[in-house]
């Protein structure tokens, strides 16, 4: 990329946003030649593209690179998964598949899984209470959206370091900068959960249960168009967005408090203002950096000439640092007016599990929030993630105060 930006390197992965900002004033549309990719760094443009499904293709970019990497007689199950997931279809394929799962997300359904969202977020500080310390992600941000899901899609508790395992090697679903050697424990995770999920789709079909895949099974019976391989693969995608997403907001969240106590005391003596300050804290530090397309004709962006089957990368978290649409978009406000941000997407992909997600940051934050003040964050332990699409830390550890 241009003006000097390595979005691989240590500085990038710490702090983007001031290398995204160059970027969004010195080249907005810029098209990187050694990748043959275009980048979009301000606001108005990466909504043009999210909510443009005609010009804009969800499904070509990654898979066929994905197909030309995997060792010969590879299994078909891991591009199966990423062909058939609503990450990486158009529609109508797109729109029936999250037709079928859309109810089970919709705000009334997750409102009535709240009481056992709080629970687990209670299990597990409880659990790290008598440590003297807490590593926020470890011990709360991993698993609780793990336990979730897995109780949302009707998964054995003794099963949970399964899930965990196979959420991490299948994260390169979600993030497409991930280096190709990922692929092989990738494709072995495909496997192991496909003979997984199979059994539990079985076993619902004979003995349905109050899940989420007892629901997706009594919907392909009833004579919805939904196979058992899509059946599979949502529930895979389910599973690694669902989880990735939650991670990462409630690490940068906690992050973005620890370094801004004021904003923390606030939440504090007021915790009326969380559900707004979830939505700031997905602004102004995003958990998903950046979503990609393939033009499916060509495409004139500000009179610069975009190539049908180019790919096209618009920037999250530099469209919600964009000073054209947010004010004074690098201070982090919990009361920001018309904050209308696109870390969750836009369009017919925005994320199935926004509501979600954020009422598990809100359980999460909520509970941590108030005991702020009694801890030390050991900086030097931070470590942050390696990707460029999934922004955020694998360790933010808390030490009691002397």
């Amino acid at each position: 990329m241009s003006v000097g930006l390595d979005p691989f390197s240590p500085a990038f992965r710490a702090d983007p946003y001031p290398l995204l900002a160059a970027l969004r004033e010195a080249d907005p549309i810029h098209f990187a030649e050694e990748r043959g990719t275009w980048f979009l760094s301000r606001y108005a443009d990466v909504l043009t593209v999210l909510r443009d499904e005609e010009r804009f293709s969800s499904r070509r970019l990654f898979v066929d690179r994905i197909a030309e990497a995997l060792p010969p007689g590879e299994s078909r199950t891991f591009l199966d998964v990423i062909r058939k997931t609503m990450l990486a279809s158009d529609p109508p394929d797109h729109t029936r598949l999250r037709n079928l799962v859309n109810k089970a997300f919709s705000p009334r359904v997750v409102d009535g899984h709240r009481p056992r969202v709080i629970a687990i977020t209670n299990e597990l500080l409880d659990q790290a209470a008598g440590a003297g310390r807490i590593d926020v992600i470890a011990d709360l941000a991993v698993p609780l959206p793990l336990y979730v899901i897995g109780e949302l899609l009707g998964v054995s508790r003794d099963d949970r370091p399964l899930l965990k395992r196979w959420s991490d090697d299948l994260a390169i679903l979600v993030d497409r900068t991930m280096a190709f050697e990922r692929l092989a424990p990738a494709a072995q995770s495909a496997r192991e959960i496909e003979v997984y999920m199979s059994d539990v789709i079985a076993a619902r079909r004979r003995e349905p249960r109050a899940d989420l895949i007892s629901e997706l099974v009594a919907a392909q019976e009833q004579g919805d168009v939904l196979s058992d391989r899509e059946l599979y693969t949502t529930c895979v995608l389910l599973l690694v967005a669902g989880h990735e997403t939650t991670m990462g907001l409630i690490g940068n969240g906690m992050l973005a408090l620890l370094r801004h106590p004021d904003v923390a005391a606030r939440l504090r003596n007021d915790p009326a203002l969380m559900r707004p300050a979830i939505e700031e804290l997905l602004r102004y530090d995003s958990p998903v950096q950046l979503v990609a397309r393939t033009a499916r004709t060509d495409v004139v962006l500000d009179g610069r000439a975009i190539a049908a089957g180019q790919d096209v990368v618009a920037l999250i978290g530099a469209a919600n640092r964009d000073p054209a649409r947010f004010a004074d978009p690098d201070r982090l406000d919990i009361e920001r007016p018309d904050n209308r941000h696109l870390a969750f997407g836009h369009g017919i992909h925005f994320c199935l599990g926004a509501h979600l997600t954020a009422q598990e940051a809100r359980s999460a934050l909520g509970k941590l929030i108030p005991h702020l003040d009694r801890f030390d964050l050991e900086l030097h332990a931070l470590e942050r993630n390696p990707y460029m699409l999934l922004h955020g830390v694998r360790s933010i550890p808390l030490t009691v105060k002397a």
